[in-house]
């Protein structure tokens, strides 16, 4: 049987924004929650968690990693899918339909 084949990668890191955890490779593209800022804007992210540097050489952070600032670009602002909130008391007539799409900013990570 062949094994499954992994993929790894030389350089990454694990950044906080929005309440929420990301993957950071160069040259990747993400969808995090709304930033302010017009498409070709640079942005910075300095709550970095985790970081590889090479091969078998890590920074882990005591919660961040102290001087280390991840710089990407705002590719354009994005509204995510529709979803659907149905709320209703049964045999009361009470029904209540709202729909919601939520905002996010796509970046494309340049350098760790």
């Amino acid at each position: 049987m062949e094994e499954a084949k992994k993929t790894t990668f030389e350089q990454y890191a694990i950044f906080q924004t929005g309440g929420k955890q990301y993957q950071a490779i160069p040259g990747k593209t993400l969808a995090i929650e709304k930033l302010e800022g017009e498409a070709g804007d640079k942005v910075e992210f300095s709550e970095v968690l985790f970081r590889k540097i090479g091969e078998d050489k890590y920074e882990i952070g005591q919660p961040f990693v102290e001087g280390v600032t991840l710089k990407a670009s705002v590719v354009k602002q994005i509204k995510g899918p529709k979803l659907v909130v149905f709320r209703h008391k049964r045999r009361k007539k009470q029904r209540t339909k709202k729909g919601h799409r939520q905002p996010y900013t796509v970046i494309r990570i340049e350098s760790i």
